[in-house]
């Protein structure tokens, strides 16, 4: 809000995440990360904080533009470094188009480019260059496992890019979240964007009801017991499924929920997919 406050008011959507992906460039401590999208840098939270305050007819949206709509001066309300660190962001590029705030970012900050569907209208052929430096290109067969605990959905994504990972297969009986961006929808949606595969395979999941009362490492270490002998047996079909893409894709990443693996199914799964007669592949746990 104190961006927009700085700018007048209103800015583009494509300038507004720049200007935005610069001011954090700023900060002691980072508010909003970014991934490489569409059109280069880009916040799904700050997007969707934007879009929640529209229904406090704090911001208007239009389909080029944000606006703000209320008289509170938010610039006053942040920190001195912030206030210095934005006072840069205007003086520095206050003055650049949308085009030029693109143009700057992708030269500057090249790996954020990589997925964008318009950086030939910007860059020359040696800065496109650059921006395919930066593209991760892994050729080893990894089985990877990653969870969401304690990470934005920004650094979470990020780490499928720079693993070169060309599959997210979930493998949560309910793709549901109450953390913002990993809803079955909302993590479809963030890995479209970047090229990435989604997959949902349910049946190798738990159920819910067998999560309850997960309070020591002793109660999850039963619980899988419990999937080893009673889930993954009867789970071949989806464990088939998993082996196949993994034979073609060469790296897929199995998701769940849990920072620790030590206290997820997927480290379980991935070592069941690994046992396989002349499976030879690495795991990695991310």
């Amino acid at each position: 809000m104190a961006l927009l406050d700085q700018f007048g008011g209103r800015l583009d959507k494509i300038s507004l995440q720049k200007l935005l992906f610069l001011f954090v460039r700023q900060q002691e401590s980072v508010v909003f990360h970014f991934v490489p999208y569409r059109f280069g840098c880009f916040s799904f939270q700050a997007n969707a904080d934007l879009k929640t305050l529209t229904k406090y007819d704090q911001v208007k949206e239009t389909d080029e533009s944000w606006e703000k709509t209320d008289e509170n001066d938010y610039y006053l309300q942040l920190k001195a470094n912030d206030k210095v660190a934005l006072r840069f962001i205007k003086s520095q590029y206050g003055n650049l188009s949308s085009d030029e705030l693109i143009t700057l970012t992708y030269i500057n900050y090249p790996y954020f480019a990589i997925n964008s569907t318009i950086a030939e209208r910007f860059l020359t052929k040696d800065e496109l260059k650059k921006v395919e430096s930066q593209r991760p290109r892994k050729d080893e067969t990894v089985l990877f496992t990653i969870g969401y605990e304690g990470i934005t959905l920004e650094q979470y994504i990020n780490k499928l890019i720079v693993n070169d990972i060309k599959v997210l297969c979930d493998v949560r009986k309910n793709p549901f979240s109450m953390k913002f961006g990993f809803s079955k929808n909302q993590l479809i949606k963030a890995c479209q964007g970047v090229n990435v595969e989604y997959r949902h395979i349910p049946g190798v999941g738990i159920e819910n009801d067998k999560r309850q009362a997960l309070n020591t490492q002793a109660d999850y270490d039963r619980l899988f017991v419990y999937y080893k002998e009673s889930i993954l047996p009867n789970k071949l079909d989806e464990q088939k499924e998993l082996l196949e893409l993994l034979s073609s894709k060469k790296r897929i990443a199995l998701t769940c929920f849990e920072a620790n693996i030590y206290q997820c199914h997927r480290k379980h799964l991935a070592e069941a997919l690994g046992s396989f007669d002349d499976n030879k592949f690495e795991i990695r746990h991310i």
